[in-house]
């Protein structure tokens, strides 16, 4: 019963705290409310469906989650050229960008070779703009920011894993005190809603290739490093083409990516979910049960949170969100050599700017490599002394930054 437990906790845990981020992305990149429902659904279908099979397979506590940084780079990235068309035929890419990264080693290898500074303060820059969104609505709509902030507070103090998810139900009661309508969306049945994918270059420059970095490097790489602290060897090719035929067939539907959790994983594969390491897959399959049955309801979340102030739901979403920004900026700023690339990178993606239609990530991504290229190479300063940063992450910190390296 133990793992069983353990699994429910993770699933619950990994929907609520972020799925507030996952709609928020869906509509900024042009998802209607229909299409937003249907991309929950479909990405609580293909975590959960993927979670289940590689579980039952390796017998490993193989968490599989959305990509929580990937939804958090579509807000912030906003609408394409194309529409949501285009953004689905964008996660289509990413899909099978990380097949070809299982297929082809090299590939996973060139994304590991990214100076950690550089993937990290992208990650930090697209994250920003959410994480400011709770000093906007304590500013905006106090009386009903505050008491969601207060609850984040307490629950991050003394139970700082239920922290979120316990401000998404403050919100809840907020919001229905505030205007008792939003409980008529509570009746919406699920929807999946397909939509034909449309490709075209801004969008393929704009989400497709910053999607799949933030991916790999922030979900995929780590998942396999808190894996791999608790003793397991995950597979590694297998993953990558699990999550990576997920994502694809999930695409249509709107969904925009599946990986590895790094977040919630630890929650599965730690000691808490069994003392026996042989028995904790059970915690991951069952999670990836609990996360299907939670996608059932992805229409009538969705209907509450478009019934309610937008800012108030960003605002949950950017408590969320803290704790990888926090991690995202320790990490890029860690060793001095790299920090004044990391700086340019950051400013340029939380600018927001978009030019010939390509979106902020993609240009930070690009001016930080620049600076990198005219670093002077003489001179050059030590390394700084490892930090906590560079550690992959536990129950008690379970922010991960990624790794400098893809595991094998």
């Amino acid at each position: 019963m133990q793992p069983v437990l353990a699994g429910v906790v993770t699933a619950v845990v990994g929907f609520a705290s972020t799925f507030a981020v996952v709609l928020a992305g869906l509509r900024a990149v042009g998802a209607d409310s229909r299409q937003a429902a249907s991309g929950l659904l479909a990405v609580c279908l293909a975590a959960g469906a993927t979670a289940i099979v590689l579980g039952l397979r390796h017998r490993i506590p193989i968490s599989i989650a959305w990509s929580t940084p990937g939804a958090a780079l579509l807000a912030a990235t906003g609408a394409v050229d194309g529409g949501f068309a285009a953004a689905v035929g964008a996660f289509l890419v990413t899909g099978a960008l990380i097949v070809a990264s299982g297929l082809f080693p090299a590939l996973g290898r060139a994304i590991a070779a990214i100076p950690r500074p550089i993937a990290a303060a992208m990650l930090a820059g697209v994250l920003l703009d959410l994480c400011i969104a709770p000093v906007r609505a304590l500013v905006d709509v106090p009386l009903l920011a505050a008491p969601i902030v207060l609850v984040w507070l307490v629950l991050n103090r003394f139970a700082r894993a239920w922290a979120v998810p316990a401000a998404l139900a403050a919100a809840v009661l907020v919001i229905v005190l505030d205007s008792p309508a939003a409980l008529r969306g509570a009746a919406a049945a699920p929807e999946v809603v397909l939509t034909a994918p449309v490709f075209t270059w801004q969008a393929l420059v704009s989400l497709a290739v910053p999607l799949f970095l933030v991916t790999m490097a922030s979900q995929n790489v780590p998942g396999m490093a808190v894996l791999q602290g608790y003793g397991y060897t995950p597979p590694l090719r297998g993953v990558l083409l699990g999550t990576g035929a997920a994502t694809a067939v999930a695409a249509p539907f709107g969904s925009h990516a599946v990986n590895l959790a790094a977040i919630t994983a630890a929650l599965a594969a730690g000691p808490d979910a069994h003392p026996d390491p042989r028995r904790r897959w059970i915690a991951s399959v069952t999670a990836g049960i609990g996360m299907i049955t939670l996608g059932l309801g992805a229409s009538a979340a969705t209907a509450f949170v478009l019934s309610s102030p937008p800012l108030l739901i960003e605002a949950v979403a950017g408590l969320a969100l803290l704790g990888a920004l926090g991690a995202a900026i320790a990490s890029a700023t860690a060793e001095a050599q790299g920090r004044e690339a990391a700086v340019v990178t950051f400013v340029v993606t939380a600018s927001g700017v978009a030019l010939l239609g390509v979106g902020a990530a993609f240009w930070g991504l690009l001016a930080g490599g620049l600076m990198l290229l005219l670093r002077p190479r003489s001179g050059t300063t030590p390394p700084s002394p490892r930090t906590s940063a560079d550690r992959p992450p536990t129950e008690s910190d379970p922010t991960p930054a990624a790794p400098s390296a893809v595991p094998s």
